[in-house]
């Protein structure tokens, strides 16, 4: 009988762990002109597609940050009409921004197109829904020259990017974010997928303290996300409207129901508020960057 493979995680090498997930069979695996990318089964988190060894989706938890990353920027906003993804290439966000029947036009950007046609195959669950709505315009394009060049404006931009390593490190730099703050429409707001802050607490700080450059309100907000191991997956938060995440949980209550008050298992009106309570270890992270 053929021994097992198992792919580990290795975006934690510098710390000196992995975390390794026997495979049930390999769904995917090739060398693309930008980053590895392997999709493969296991037993206990279905498919699960890693780039770069850093795990980006798994189907039994992709629920949580997928809702995370949308309904909690497009419903603190409120008159969400023009959103923006940047990366994102399996359409998992996608197909939350397009539940919200506020939304006039979605526009995605993604710079690896490999990515989008394996998730045709691999993640019909996102694509199907996503590709056959007309609101949806997928560009193959680097982010950080799309929002440097588009005469696009945007209420909610999403940055549904790799960790800062291989071609995803360019959407973390002060170019990229400059870029957002240019093609955003006055009083929009940024969310960014920013790590795991008890294993990368620098990687939080050095973001916020960027945000907190360009715009009034850097914050961020948590998931817990069995997937990313650590604990709390945090999310860049970037806004004129320091209001904004203190919209209470009787208006977001309201604005979802508007949206169309479709299914979610993870988000919640309460939840959404209860996200930006940091625990103090965070919040202290948070507090050291300083603009």
């Amino acid at each position: 009988m053929a021994e097992k493979r198992w792919i580990p995680e290795t975006l934690f090498d510098d710390l000196g762990f992995r975390m390794t997930f026997e495979v049930e069979r390999v769904l995917y695996e090739m060398q693309t002109e930008h980053q590895h990318l392997v999709l493969f089964e296991q037993r206990h988190f279905g498919k699960i597609l890693m780039l770069d060894g850093a795990t980006q989706v798994t189907t039994a938890d992709e629920f949580i940050y997928h809702e995370m990353m949308t309904h909690v920027p497009i419903l603190a906003h409120g008159k969400a009409e023009e959103v923006l993804i940047v990366g994102g290439g399996d359409c998992g966000i996608a197909e939350e921004v397009l539940k919200h029947k506020t939304v006039k036009r979605l526009t995605q950007v993604e710079i690896d197109a490999s990515v989008v046609e394996f998730s045709k195959e691999h993640f019909p669950e996102f694509t199907g829904p996503v590709l056959k709505d007309k609101r949806f315009d997928l560009i193959i394009d680097d982010g950080i020259k799309y929002v440097k060049q588009t005469d696009r404006r945007f209420d909610v931009i999403i940055v549904d990017s790799t960790d800062p390593q291989g071609p995803g490190i360019v959407l973390f730099s002060p170019e990229f974010y400059t870029g957002c703050k240019r093609c955003m429409k006055k009083g929009g707001v940024m969310v960014t997928q920013n790590g795991v802050p008890f294993y990368q607490p620098e990687e939080l700080t050095k973001s916020i303290n960027k945000f907190r450059k360009l715009w009034n309100d850097g914050f961020c907000y948590v998931a817990a996300i069995p997937t990313y191991v650590g604990g709390h997956l945090a999310m860049g938060w970037a806004t004129d409207n320091k209001k904004m995440r203190q919209t209470p949980v009787k208006t977001i209550a309201q604005r979802y129901a508007k949206a169309g008050k479709f299914k979610t298992k993870y988000w919640s009106p309460e939840v959404h508020a209860a996200a930006f309570a940091l625990p103090r270890f965070i919040a202290e992270h948070v507090a050291m960057a300083k603009g």
